[in-house]
């Protein structure tokens, strides 16, 4: 590997991290007149962008969230290979939950994540969407379907180690570091779904 293409892969990473960093639920709070960390959950993310601004303006932050994570990756993935769009996705995320726009501050990192796997493997991508649909049918709470659809990762990474699925050792390490990366933000709320499930 020329020192050429070593800088050019560092630079779409540190480029992709700044992309992630991003974040649309507080600019579009801000025009509308509010501040996130200050209400509702103070998460910066699409949910909470729900819950304070309405539906609809949840809706287009979690897709540009989506985005965030699928364009740097696809990109990525076309012109550098699988492996760099692999990178190039987990500093996407993390540019998202550690965002330098808000002082280190960012949202669970749910939604760029799906756009990370959605820019290399789609199918993966459709499965983590269908485990988190069915579970919020049948929980009805968004943050318990993000941690079900990170499991179904775990699934994915298990199966991809196995040969049941594409890809190779790399593809099941970058599944398993996003899916931990979303079980670890959502940690207080399983804590908290554990105890309540005990109690009843």
């Amino acid at each position: 590997m020329s020192t050429a293409h070593v800088l050019q892969v560092a630079a779409v990473v540190v480029a992709a991290f700044f992309i992630g960093a991003i974040n649309p639920a507080t600019l579009i709070a801000r025009v509308l007149g509010h501040d996130l960390s200050t209400t509702g959950s103070g998460n910066p993310g699409a949910t909470n962008a729900g819950r304070v601004l309405g539906p609809r303006w949840g809706v287009l932050v979690g897709v540009l969230d989506v985005l965030k994570g699928l364009l740097p990756t696809l990109a990525a993935g076309h012109w550098l290979g699988a492996h760099v769009a692999y990178a190039v996705g987990v500093a996407a995320v993390a540019g998202h939950i550690w965002s330098p726009y808000l002082r280190g501050r960012g949202g669970k990192g749910v939604a760029t994540t799906l756009g990370a796997v959605l820019g290399v493997h789609p199918w993966f991508a459709l499965a983590i969407v269908v485990v988190f649909a069915v579970t919020i049918v049948l929980v009805r709470r968004v943050s318990i379907g993000s941690i079900f659809g990170a499991f179904a990762m775990v699934g994915l990474a298990g199966l991809v180690t196995l040969g049941r699925a594409p890809g190779d050792l790399w593809t099941a390490l970058w599944l398993l570091v996003l899916a931990g990366v979303v079980i670890w933000r959502h940690l207080n709320t399983i804590r908290a779904w554990w105890r309540q499930r005990r109690l009843t």
